[in-house]
């Protein structure tokens, strides 16, 4: 399941992207670019933890998906609902 959040930041992160490009060229507002650089950061981050965690075994494994959903969380509460 971490897998797919990962693969989940990784859109969400080229969709606020590309907000935030339509709107400078539209000429309104879009996202940010500190909203922008936190989504890329998280989907860097999750892409880099995913991979630890899909080549290591038993605990370290799980640590490692957790920490997705972790970042995942951390990403929605501060960007999204925040």
């Amino acid at each position: 399941m971490s897998g797919a959040v990962t693969a989940g930041l990784v859109v969400l992160a080229v969709v606020v992207a590309g907000a935030q490009y339509l709107g400078s060229q539209r000429g309104f507002p879009g996202p940010g670019t500190v909203s922008v650089a936190a989504h890329i950061a998280a989907a860097i981050g999750a892409i880099v933890i995913q991979h630890f965690a899909d080549h290591r075994r038993r605990a370290v494994s799980v640590i490692g998906s957790l920490l997705v959903f972790l970042v995942a969380g951390i990403l929605l509460w501060t960007q999204w609902w925040g």
